[in-house]
């Protein structure tokens, strides 16, 4: 599994079709983390102030058809991942029969991610 982080209303927007992030046009490719520690790691220090509910895609990478790179976080990776740890990009939108399953981001009360659970999103 690789995981991308996505705001709720942002994954109900267009439910009929592959999901494209802003990202894919701006970066060329879409954001995943490999798993579920380095997600919660990305969420902490790029998702805080995100809408909310926040949703992490599970994403299957063998049934995604656009082409998955492993790569080294640019410029950095977020605090408290390995400096030597790849992510996933994903050169094209995300099929939504990739999705294996949907966890929410779990919270605590100061506002950091604590955690990843199950959800219906």
């Amino acid at each position: 599994m690789i995981y991308h982080c996505i705001p709720l209303t942002e994954w109900h927007a267009a439910p009929d079709g592959p999901y494209a992030p802003a990202s894919l046009a701006e970066e060329g490719f879409v954001h995943c983390s490999p798993d579920e520690p380095t997600t919660l790691a990305v969420v902490n220090a790029f998702y805080r102030t995100a809408p909310r509910p926040l949703l992490v895609l599970a994403l299957d990478e063998a049934r995604l058809t656009a082409r998955v790179e492993w790569e080294a976080a640019d410029p950095a990776p977020p605090p408290g991942v390995d400096e030597a740890t790849l992510f996933p990009h994903v050169y094209g939108p995300l099929d939504r029969d990739a999705v294996d399953h949907v966890l929410e981001v779990r919270w605590d009360e100061e506002g950091r991610a604590v955690g990843l659970g199950n959800t219906n999103g």
